[in-house]
This record gives structure tokens, C-alpha cells and sequence, in this order.
């Protein structure tokens, strides 16, 4: 009998422990939604019209020149916070004005605020007009090396149908960090996401993260209006 109360104590304490030990792997690996507040806002290059942004009711509205994020540098409105590690920022995009074809706007990732930094932007078009390789409303930029060309991730043609063109307000966009893997999404209901690319680029630990806009037009305005805003930080 006395066997048998030890056996039951050692049970209940071994299954005590364990179940703490679960709870605590889920604490750790649980997200940490952090409010997208604190950021700073600026022009980055040398728009000729200087950008701003409102911010009320939760929807931040952003009006920005530029020639473009693209080439070798870029002139566009940059609205950030300093993220360290892995992140998962995402964002409805309401809407975007039609200034230029190549008009965008998105989530960028950038080492710092030099117009010729390396980045990564996951961004989308007024529209879905076809531009140059690209046969969707999005496109997955990057400039892999400071001063470098700017390179683009276009959806497969083959396979890509209509799944990533733009339909605003219906347009939710993903960008997460997991070391030096990064992975965009698109979705239109917020709920359920589609893949759009994985790319590998060897960044700092640390990364200015936020709502980048460019109008690809020196002399004109485009804005873009950016609603649900959420950064996670794990």
C-alpha cells in the first residue's frame, strides 16, 4: 500500500512538472505583439516634394514623391522603428493613388537611412497592369549590397493566376524575419495568407522596419492609406 501512495505521488509531482515544462515551452515561443508606436517618419534621398503622414483612427496615411525605390538609390517616405531579431510586421494597404505605373507602396526592412542602404521591400502597385517581368499587383524587392543595383522576385507566370493581384481595401501584406530568411505573404481577408517568396540576405541584427512610399514621380504626390498595422517581435 505504502508502495502504492508513493507511485501516485510520483506521478502527480512527474506530471505537475511536465505540464509546467510544456506551458513554459509555449510561453517562450509565444509572439509578442508590440503596438506600432515610437516610429519616426522622414524622406529619404532627396524627394524635390517633401513627404508626411497623418495618423487618426488607427489608419496611417502617407503622402510621398520620389522618384523611386530602385537602381542604385532611392528618394521615397520612410515611416520606421528599430526592430532587433526576428520580427512578422503586417498591414492592410486601403488604398494607393495611380500617380505612376510603377507607384509603391509596402513594408521595408533597411539597414539604415542612407538613400543607397541595403533593404528588403515587399510592396504593391495602384494596379494590375503588367510591368516589365511582373504580371501581379506585388513584387518582392531587394539590394543586397550598399550602393548596389536593386533586384526583384516576380510572381511565376505559369503559376501565379490572379492569386497576388491588389483588390483595396481587400489587401493585407506580410513581411517576417527568421534570421536571415525572409518570407512575404499576401492575403485578402487577413485570415488566411499566401506564400509569395522565401529569400535568404544576410542582414544586422538590427533593421529600421516600417511603411515605405514613393510616388516613382519627382514632381507629383501619390498616397497611400496603411490600416491594421501590427508588429510582432519573437
Amino acid at each position: 500500500m505504502k508502495n502504492k501512495i508513493v507511485f501516485l505521488l510520483f506521478i502527480l509531482v512527474y506530471s505537475g512538472l511536465n505540464a509546467k515544462a510544456q506551458q513554459q515551452t509555449i510561453n517562450n515561443n509565444s509572439s509578442n505583439i508590440i503596438p506600432f508606436t515610437g516610429f519616426k517618419f522622414q524622406d529619404i534621398g532627396q524627394p524635390t516634394k517633401a513627404g508626411n503622414i497623418t495618423i487618426k483612427n488607427n489608419i496611417f496615411e502617407i503622402t510621398a514623391a520620389g522618384s523611386d525605390i530602385w537602381g542604385v538609390k532611392d528618394e521615397f517616405y520612410f515611416c520606421y522603428k528599430p526592430v532587433k531579431g526576428d520580427f512578422d510586421i503586417s498591414t492592410q494597404v486601403l488604398s494607393l493613388t495611380t500617380t505612376n505605373m510603377y507607384t509603391k507602396a509596402g513594408i521595408m526592412a533597411r539597414v539604415d537611412l542612407d538613400d543607397n542602404s541595403q533593404h528588403i521591400f515587399y510592396q504593391v502597385f495602384p494596379n494590375n497592369s503588367a510591368r516589365n517581368k511582373n504580371n501581379g499587383g506585388c513584387e518582392f524587392q531587394y539590394r543586397l549590397e550598399k550602393a548596389g543595383q536593386m533586384e526583384a522576385i516576380y510572381p511565376d507566370p505559369a503559376t501565379a493566376g490572379n492569386q497576388y493581384d491588389v483588390a483595396f481595401p481587400n489587401i493585407w501584406i506580410r513581411l517576417k524575419r527568421i534570421g536571415d530568411v525572409f518570407e512575404s505573404y499576401m492575403s485578402s481577408d487577413n485570415k488566411n495568407w499566401k506564400l509569395y517568396t522565401t529569400f535568404t540576405m544576410k542582414l544586422p541584427t538590427e533593421l529600421l522596419v516600417g511603411l515605405a512610399v514613393t510616388s516613382h514621380d519627382k514632381n507629383a504626390f501619390t498616397t497611400a492609406r496603411f490600416a491594421s498595422v501590427q508588429l510582432k517581435k519573437y
